[in-house]
């Protein structure tokens, strides 16, 4: 699973990095985001949009917002057909965000934290799914989850699971909800390079 991760990239780089069009976030970097959180993602709503949503995805269908709370990741191998994504996987998809993510090892009785991230330093896409929900007050709530598939090498020592990496040359199709080819979606849904990626035992500096 993806249970904490970090973003502490600038914002000016973010947009640049990523062709942002237009801004609607209250930008928060951070060394250990954590689900319930609001976070910083990308979608396409006719422009390249960098928007916030809150972590852990509310189907628009639900009756409770706690369910929430369970669904702050989404497995690559069911997201399609179970009921909590499949509609949001069809056109509602997205980017969060992030620079960096955790995964604990336990030794003896503490828990230690490794970081994982891009040699290259930059920041990088999770794919994500995102909804809207309506308050009982009627008032739009916007959440999201993030994708998790099989581990790389360097991961599977420490977790059996890592969040869905976006590749850079995938950004613009994964986000575009025109695309409805289920074969070139899943072909996103691997693990990222190994080679790629490096680890740090802790946590970040706060920023």
């Amino acid at each position: 699973m993806c249970g904490r991760y970090t973003l502490i990239t600038d914002l000016s780089i973010i947009e640049d990095t990523f062709h942002v069009q237009d801004v609607d976030v209250d930008y928060r970097p951070g060394n250990n985001i954590s689900p319930g959180q609001l976070i910083t993602a990308i979608i396409n709503e006719n422009k390249i949009r960098m928007v916030t949503f809150r972590w852990g995805l509310i189907p628009y269908w639900a009756k409770d917002p706690s369910i929430g709370n369970n669904m702050i990741n989404a497995r690559a191998e069911s997201v399609m057909s179970k009921p909590s994504f499949s509609d949001a996987f069809k056109s509602r998809r997205c980017l969060i965000i992030a620079d960096g993510f955790y995964e604990w090892v336990k030794l003896d009785t503490k828990k230690v934290p490794y970081h994982f991230s891009l040699k290259s330093g930059e920041a990088f896409g999770f794919a994500g799914l995102y909804e809207t929900w309506m308050s009982p007050e009627n008032k739009p709530v916007r959440t999201c989850t993030i994708i998790t598939t099989n581990p790389n090498d360097l991961i599977k020592p420490i977790h059996d699971r890592m969040p869905v990496i976006v590749p850079k040359d995938k950004e613009t199709l994964w986000i575009d909800p025109a695309v409805t080819d289920q074969r070139a979606l899943t072909s996103i849904l691997k693990p990222y390079p190994a080679e790629e990626m490096k680890i740090t035992e802790g946590f970040l500096p706060a920023p």
